[in-house]
């Protein structure tokens, strides 16, 4: 038997943590100083739109927030307390492209290869993406180990997935892009004037890079419903999902024009994590699918 386990970033809600019966491995983000642990096992959806609302807000109003790494330490504590119970570790990073947590992790899982029993094993897989990008593919692990299919397999079979799982979102406030220096200041200002609202991805390495600008925020939308539509594959098989920062009603309107043109197996409609949400800013949106490929047909 072997324990899947993700950081908070991987945005996976609590009672699917529970029916999944996964791990996570939480960032600490600090707001004007004081530090909040980014995934509550015990928060019910409501409670987690709330709390996000809440979340949303102090960042609208210019409260400083920092985030940070999770230290190779911690991540050495955690998965030694998983190892000594006699469990391997299946581990789902979000993008070594997007944040150092991987390179944290690797130096965690390399400094315990020298005291781990040698029928010990863990695997680590980067997603290439953030946020449902990575937590979808924790939840196929979670079946194919409930499926009896062993740690080796299953990490074999999900290795070939991030290639193919695409992440596309639209932000509601440029600024916080030029914050993390993905657009410049001055283009931040004279595109929140001209009310321009780009779409952004994860490219095939990793990287977030912009893809599209559209006018106004409802072109934006339903661009993003179009290049999910447009490009899912075996979408009845699928689980699709959808993250907002605090814009919930606009990923009822998402969700619902998605299931007017496709049947897919199931919707994940969340707050966005904190960690990856305080990066791209308050009324972001974002979905997740799996298509044959990253290029989205271009």
């Amino acid at each position: 038997m072997f324990e899947i386990v993700v950081d908070s970033a991987a945005n996976i809600p609590a009672e699917l943590v529970k029916k999944y019966d996964l791990r996570v491995i939480s960032f600490v983000n600090y707001i004007d100083g004081t530090p909040l642990i980014c995934f509550d096992p015990e928060l019910t959806p409501q409670q987690e739109r709330e709390k996000g609302k809440e979340y949303y807000n102090s960042i609208r109003s210019g409260i400083d927030v920092k985030t940070g790494l999770i230290s190779s330490g911690d991540f050495e504590t955690y998965f030694r307390s998983i190892l000594n119970t006699g469990k391997d570790i299946l581990y789902f990073s979000l993008s070594k492209n997007i944040s150092g947590n991987f390179n944290s992790a690797r130096l965690a899982i390399e400094a315990l290869k020298e005291e781990m029993p040698e029928d010990r094993t863990i695997r680590m897989i980067d997603a290439l993406n953030a946020s449902l990008g990575q937590g979808i593919l924790a939840i196929y692990a979670s079946e194919m180990r409930t499926q009896g299919m062993t740690l080796d397999d299953t990490a074999d079979k999900l290795e070939t997935y991030p290639s193919r799982m695409n992440g596309v979102f639209t932000v509601g406030d440029l600024k916080y892009l030029s914050k993390t220096g993905r657009l410049s200041g001055t283009a931040a200002v004279v595109g929140n004037i001209l009310n321009i609202k780009p779409i952004l991805r994860g490219n095939k390495d990793g990287f977030i890079v912009q893809f599209k600008k559209c006018h106004g925020r409802k072109a934006a939308l339903n661009t993003l419903i179009n290049l999910m539509c447009d490009n899912i594959v075996n979408p009845e098989e699928q689980i699709v999902g959808i993250a907002h920062a605090d814009a919930y009603e606009e990923s009822l309107y998402v969700m619902e024009e998605i299931q007017k043109r496709i049947k897919v197996r199931e919707f994940i409609n969340t707050t966005y994590d904190y960690c990856t949400g305080s990066h791209v800013g308050p009324d972001t949106i974002a979905i997740f699918f799996m298509a044959k490929d990253r290029e989205l047909g271009y």
